[in-house]
């Protein structure tokens, strides 16, 4: 005789069993208490049980086997814990992931992914953060537009350090992610390097944590970048760039901050801070004054920005008489193999 009756049915954690009529010995009864259960009935065969937990009151099937041999755990509560932890991490839990111990989140940007419960567990205990794949892409498209470049995709050598990109003169390249930040590389397929390439002399303030305002006089290719990804020390202190001025080429911004700093450091000796007074709040050794002669600082850049675009004008006349000259030659060239 069977004791599986089709036609009634137990619900338990949302789903429904057919009754399996048997008695329950109470030797079960005594391990499941023991664990923290009531056996409430028996399903599908003589080896599974419904358990009711409790501690949270929901009910579960389980095998015999596993209560009297193992620990059985609540859906119910473990649901619960997988929730809590996602919402002490910041983001939504959604469900179990496709391999054990990774959840499907909802990210604060609306974003959906997979992550393991350990990283769940340092983002709890702020030791990391979530970042999410969707807007880190949008993000590296962004920042290579800025710069005139375009993301291809995935680096061709497989090394997540890096990305393919396209130049806006055609050129591809790999490049690290953090110089596509920051600015610090160079095409290499139109530009000759950073000693060719068009730089700043800039003037930069600061104010360090004793309240002095110092400035900062250098020279870049990108001078944003440069205060933003190589001096300052904390994202909060007070650094702003103040002046720039364009030169030509790398080769010549390094010759005029040299005479810059001549010139500054024979006139106003005292001006010059010793590495000591700033070593913790800005990543250089040299090269910072006292804000007190800012207003000649400002003066020589005013001077530097005058003759550079005296000689770039100088080399454009240069240039446009020379090609003159030589299509001068071609047509004289021309008549004289036409005479031939």
């Amino acid at each position: 005789m069977s004791h599986l009756d089709l036609d009634a049915v137990f619900s338990a954690a949302d789903h429904s069993h057919p009754i399996y009529h048997a008695a329950i010995p109470d030797a079960w009864q005594d391990i499941a208490q023991e664990k923290g259960y009531e056996i409430v009935g028996r399903v599908i065969d003589r080896f599974h049980l419904v358990l009711r937990h409790e501690d949270c009151g929901a009910e579960m099937v389980s095998k015999v086997f596993t209560l009297r041999t193992a620990e059985p755990v609540c859906p119910t509560c473990l649901d619960t814990r997988r929730r809590e932890l996602c919402a002490a991490a910041g983001v939504s839990y959604l469900g179990r992931g496709g391999h054990p111990n990774y959840f499907r989140i909802l990210l604060p940007c609306g974003h959906e992914t997979v992550r393991q419960q350990e990283l769940l567990e340092r983002v709890r205990q702020g030791k990391t953060a979530i970042r999410c794949d969707a807007c880190l892409g949008e993000r590296l498209k962004d920042e290579a537009r800025a710069r005139g470049w375009e993301l291809i995709g995935a680096d061709p050598e497989d090394d997540p350090s890096y990305r393919h990109y396209r130049h806006d003169c055609g050129h591809v390249q790999r490049v690290a992610v953090a110089n596509m930040t920051t600015g610090r590389f160079t095409c290499g397929g139109c530009s000759d390097g950073w000693t060719r390439d068009k730089s700043f002399l800039y003037a930069m303030r600061f104010v360090l944590k004793t309240g002095r305002d110092v400035i900062k006089v250098g020279f870049s290719r990108d001078p944003e970048s440069r205060l933003r990804h190589q001096l300052i020390t904390d994202r909060d202190q007070y650094a702003r760039l103040i002046r720039t001025v364009a030169v030509p080429s790398g080769r010549e911004a390094i010759r005029r901050e040299k005479e810059l700093h001549t010139t500054l450091g024979r006139r106003y000796p005292d001006a010059v801070l010793h590495r000591s007074e700033f070593a913790d709040e800005v990543k250089v050794v040299s090269e910072i004054y006292c804000a007190s002669i800012e207003p000649e600082i400002m003066r020589l850049l005013d001077e530097v920005e005058m003759q550079v675009k005296a000689l770039c004008r100088r080399r454009a006349k240069l240039a446009r008489r020379a090609e003159r000259r030589l299509a001068r030659r071609r047509r004289h060239g021309r008549r004289a193999r036409r005479a031939l």
